[in-house]
């Protein structure tokens, strides 16, 4: 199912042609009404924000867009009156925690209306997103990734000899895309020493492409889409063209050889043979200009050419071994890089009101043009910065970082708040995922009946999809009168047949319509009416039965719906053809009813109630895929003791650590002063079974909002 937003009532400027204004301009305001507020309406893709992407807004933040680009898929209006920016992060917990745990996270479902994906992890989220390094020491060299945690799953080289001073050099370079799982491989190149390019090969990925980084790779979906070749076939074929003693060669070859699933021990890395002082590493376009006088990823060329990165890295190598360290020591590399950037910044063309500095700096680069310094809490050791302008607390405990943090963050314009907690096991996030499809199936299925032995199916049928799109209709086979067992595409279609059908009079028979009791609806009634209150839910509507003009008569007649702000038209995925239900945002619950009403008068002849999915929820389940079984062998062994049982359950079951969670940082939020913007990010965990995708949720925090909880946690 995809999504088309439609906003009412202008285009907004500079947004992707799939989103319109969501909010109006607040340009007209007097002067002491401005205020710093987020749009309504997130303009990312399926709501899947990338790390670049969220460095956009935090750049934005600090900057405002004087000095550089607005994010890309949000709009933060009036950034000069941001008072701080607070980053809290939950270290090791994803989507799968939140929408696992959803009724123990009440405070943040209800406080914040923005939620989107983030792509699972790398090992440096905190480099990627603020620009924060870890403190740590330069590796030797050759790099090898045999033995690492993570490559238990990967295939092994042929390489059994033993390598010399005459083992072959072979070049290699990888583009790769972005999918619900990570990264995947699109395209390899490997060429042997004398520069002959011996293998160049799209790679189809294996799980549904988010991003394809077209412009590095060149590569499109459209392109993809014949492609033959997978994953394993090249793995197949480079252990065939690889000999035993080969050494390969690359840039960053980690990440090429992750992107492979393979193990190979002898490799040379020109990222790290070319390393600068405090472990800085440059990029292969700059290697080339300086070291061989040679241009290459030329930005009027759409993508890089990756025969071209191979042949480059064998080039790197062999002048390394022909000068040696001595002669690139006098070349001085951080000299010259910083001349570089210096050069490139002062040739980019002014725009008047356009950004001045370089568009690459990392926030905490930003802050540190500003002149101002980070704060950087937390508990763990290993990410300790020793930055110039990053003030760093250590603390013993997750206890410890709230309270420092209720202390130390309001005298900080920016912050990061660490919390940390030991991921999922991976027989117990699969387990979770499972159940959690499960119980949204059942959660959207009814029984209906019982009706007469002769009844009329069709107009069955046509009562039953009057209520919202239906998945499957199945009769009942168990019972001596007819039953009908109908599951919905959506939640809303589901509860409403409940609301308006159960009782009624259908063919001479008073029918009932309810759920199936089964361990995940037990608490269906509870959670429906959580969800009702969620924050993305409030003001926003469910409305099924129109025909295809319903969009035009609604902008028609947009003056009977004051504050309607958008809607949402789901289509469908392979027909393209617009379902016939959608979603209406309004700014306030009182208008979202009375509009309710309306629809669902004589004129509309329309149904309706107040939404249930938050859109962000009903993208991720949609994107679960089933996971191959555990081996048999991996069994949970219980405490022998019944008290060890209940001692697991209160202090350390998940459930339990999600509502302590929620706790801090409901009393972290409310010691922020009004004008903050605070986001919650679970970075997602990057484990050796699987990849969890991360969540993240943002609001700007207003004067009106309540006072700070009582003791307890």
């Amino acid at each position: 199912m995809e999504l088309e937003t439609e906003t009412i009532p202008r285009k907004r400027k500079g947004a992707p042609n799939s989103a319109l204004a969501t909010e109006p301009d607040l340009e007209d305001e007097e002067p002491r009404a401005k205020k710093a507020r987020l749009s309504s309406i997130l303009f990312a893709e399926n709501d899947v924000v990338t790390h670049k992407q969220l460095c956009e807004l935090l750049k934005y933040a600090v900057l405002g867009k004087s000095t550089v680009p607005e994010p890309s898929w949000c709009q933060l209006l009036h950034q000069n009156h941001l008072n701080n920016v607070v980053v809290i992060i939950l270290k090791g917990m994803s989507q799968l925690h939140f929408y696992r745990f959803y009724l123990e996270f009440r405070f943040l479902r209800k406080t914040f209306r923005h939620k989107f994906s983030l792509p699972p992890p790398k090992s440096s989220f905190l480099f990627d997103v603020i620009g924060l390094q870890k403190k740590k020491l330069a590796r030797g060299f050759p790099r090898t990734v045999k033995g690492s945690p993570n490559c238990e799953n990967f295939i092994l080289a042929k390489c059994n000899g033993s390598i010399t001073d005459n083992s072959p050099l072979f070049g290699l370079s990888c583009q790769m895309c972005l999918t619900s799982k990570g990264r995947e491989l699109t395209r390899i190149s490997l060429v042997a020493e004398g520069g002959h390019c011996i293998m160049d090969e799209l790679v189809k990925p294996e799980f549904k492409i988010m991003d394809s980084f077209t412009s590095f790779s060149g590569i499109t979906k459209k392109i993809l889409n014949p492609v033959p070749t997978e994953l394993k076939d090249v793995q197949n074929l480079l252990r065939q063209l690889l000999p035993p003693d080969a050494v390969l060669v690359g840039h960053s070859l980690d990440l090429d050889l992750k992107v492979l699933k393979m193990i190979h021990p002898y490799v040379i890395d020109t990222s790290l043979l070319y390393i600068g002082k405090q472990c800085r590493r440059f990029k292969l376009r700059f290697l080339a200009k300086v070291i061989l006088g040679k241009d290459i990823q030329c930005p009027d060329k759409l993508g890089h050419d990756t025969i071209e990165e191979a042949r480059t890295t064998l080039e790197l190598v062999r002048y390394f071994l022909k000068y040696g360290p001595k002669k690139i020591a006098e070349l001085n590399l951080e000299a010259l890089a910083s001349r570089e950037e210096l050069k490139a910044a002062s040739q980019e063309p002014e725009k008047k009101g356009g950004p001045t500095k370089p568009p690459n700096m990392s926030v905490l680069e930003c802050l540190d043009s500003m002149g101002q310094k980070l704060l950087f809490l937390t508990r763990d050791i290993d990410e300790l910065s020793s930055s110039r302008n990053c003030l760093t607390i250590k603390c013993s405990s997750n206890k410890e970082v709230l309270e420092e943090a209720r202390v130390e963050v309001p005298l900080f314009p920016f912050s990061i708040v660490q919390f940390s907690f030991e991921p999922f096991s991976p027989i117990f996030a699969d387990e979770v995922k499972q159940s959690m499809k499960t119980k949204w199936i059942e959660m959207s299925t009814v029984y209906v009946g019982p009706f007469i032995k002769n009844c009329n199916i069709g107009p069955l049928k046509k009562m039953f999809k009057s209520m919202g799109p239906v998945q499957s209709v199945t009769l009942v086979l168990e019972t001596f009168r007819p039953y009908f067992c109908v599951q919905y595409e959506v939640l809303e279609a589901a509860q409403l047949a409940i609301e308006t059908m159960n009782g009624i009079l259908v063919e001479g028979s008073y029918i009932r319509v309810h759920r199936p009791v089964t361990e995940f609806t037990l608490e269906c009634d509870t959670l429906v009416r959580e969800l009702e209150q969620d924050c993305e839910n409030q003001g926003t509507i469910y409305v099924t039965g129109f025909g295809k003009a319903f969009k035009e008569r609604l902008l028609e007649q947009s003056s009977l719906f004051p504050g309607l702000e958008a809607m949402i038209l789901p289509k469908d995925v392979k027909s393209r053809q617009q379902k016939k239900y959608c979603f209406l945002k309004f700014k306030s619950r009182d208008s979202a009813q009375v509009a309710l009403e309306i629809l669902k008068g004589k004129d509309w002849k329309l149904k309706g109630r107040h939404a249930l999915t938050p859109m962000h929820l009903q993208t991720w389940l949609k994107d679960i895929h089933p996971e191959p079984a555990m081996p048999s062998g991996l069994q949970l062994v219980p405490p022998l003791l019944e008290k060890h049982v209940f001692q697991i359950m209160e202090e350390n079951h998940p459930r339990i650590v999600a509502w302590r969670c929620n706790r801090k940082i409901e009393k972290l939020y409310h010691c922020l002063s009004p004008g903050t913007l605070c986001l919650i990010l679970l970075p997602g965990t990057n484990n050796t079974f699987e990849l969890h995708p991360g969540l993240g949720l943002m609001k700007i925090k207003e004067e009106e909002e309540s006072d700070p909880p009582g003791p307890g946690v």
